[in-house]
């Protein structure tokens, strides 16, 4: 798989660029803020339906436009397909594939597989667990994307139980010892467990596929004989017998059951895939606070490049988007780091410095400036 062309309108700090890519190694060269990063923000967003940069769609859309379009030409074995998308903050956004409209923006999920390394990833290792929770479930949406469905119901019910819980709460405050309605709390207990049931099912398989693969790429990038390891960390006893889905579904209820008194105390929900955690430890020690900056970085890159791996186990080699990585690193990672990735179908780098690129990846060159993209 690799993207062939990328078309921007509106988009970020781009009027309007068309950017014609091939398969082996591109690499975008131009001065911090010339608009590299922007240029693969938007393919990361074709594959995702999400930004890596900010949480909501109003900052991709240039100032002073209502709306922007990206469409980006795939080619996934000899076929080519077309796929655009156009942003509408406060509005729904639209797609299409092949040129047709979709009935839902994430019918387009599959026809991109795209794993992005970017500076930002560092927080995989030092930030709060809501940013390895957003992994899994971008690395499991890539792989399936029928579960951007299941997430997508999960976040709908526990916003609504949130509510539920918070006017109650609030009503408690206010009126008493009495509180508020929580009559329908039990119907969201069920969804709840149903969808949190499936979606933590699938987190566990996922990790349980990826863990080998991060302990490898962390062994290749760091040539460190430290043993990196993930697991997966519930918020609620799983158990220990069995993890089908129904057996998931049974505990998670009972562990809402237990909690309801401090979560209506609190107004919020205390148990479900929304408070669970992804541990990364290096050794027997947790790489959040004992990792030095070039282990986080090593961690980080070997995480997303397990994500690779796997991708390419399933069948499908995604493209590969570095951007700004190599400045980070230091010769020898550098050059592990190309070494690792170098048959890929495409790598996509971003760089300010050309030497910072090791040569093993400096095939065709753009450089970024002005608005424009030119081949060099």
């Amino acid at each position: 798989m690799y993207v062939r062309g990328l078309e921007l309108v509106d988009f970020r700090s781009y009027e309007r660029v068309v950017v014609e890519f091939g398969p082996g190694a591109c690499v975008l060269v131009g001065a911090n803020g010339a608009g590299k990063t922007n240029l693969v923000e938007a393919l990361a967003y074709v594959a995702s339906l999400e930004s890596h940069r900010v949480a909501t769609d109003a900052p991709l859309v240039r100032f002073g436009a209502t709306r922007a379009v990206v469409r980006c030409a795939i080619v996934h074995d000899e076929r080519e397909l077309l796929v655009e998308l156009s942003i509408e903050p406060g509005k729904a956004n639209k797609a299409r594939l092949g040129r047709s409209p979709v009935a839902r923006t994430r019918d387009i999920l599959g026809a991109l597989k795209l794993v992005l390394f970017a500076p930002e990833d560092l927080s995989l290792i030092r930030g709060d667990p809501g940013e390895r929770r957003r992994m899994l479930d971008e690395l499991l949406v890539t792989r399936q994307p029928r579960f951007a469905g299941v997430r997508s119901d999960y976040d709908r019910v526990l916003k609504q139980r949130n509510a539920l819980l918070r006017s109650a709460y609030l009503a408690r405050k206010t009126g008493g010892s009495r509180g508020g309605d929580l009559s329908t709390l039990d119907v969201w207990d069920t969804h709840l467990a149903q969808h949190g049931a499936q979606l933590v099912r699938a987190r566990l398989d996922l990790v349980a596929a990826l863990a080998p693969h991060v302990a490898k790429a962390y062994a290749s990038v760091s040539a460190s004989r430290s043993d990196a390891r993930i697991a997966y960390s519930p918020s609620f006893p799983v158990p220990a017998t069995s993890s089908a889905p129904a057996d998931l579904e049974q505990a998670l209820m009972a562990a809402l059951g237990e909690s309801r008194k401090q979560e209506i105390e609190r107004g919020v929900t205390l148990v479900g895939p929304h408070r669970d955690e992804l541990t990364l430890t290096l050794g027997e020690l947790p790489a959040k606070g004992y990792a030095s900056h070039g282990e986080s970085w090593s961690y980080a890159l070997a995480l997303r490049l397990a994500a690779y791996d796997l991708l390419r186990d399933d069948g499908v080699e995604p493209v590969l988007v570095l951007d700004d990585v190599f400045a980070e690193l230091d010769v020898g990672r550098r050059e592990r780091l190309a070494e690792l990735v170098g048959d890929a179908s495409q790598v996509i780098v971003t760089c300010a410095v050309d030497d910072d690129v090791p040569r093993a990846l400096r095939g065709a060159r753009y450089e970024v400036g002005g608005g424009e993209v030119r081949r060099g």
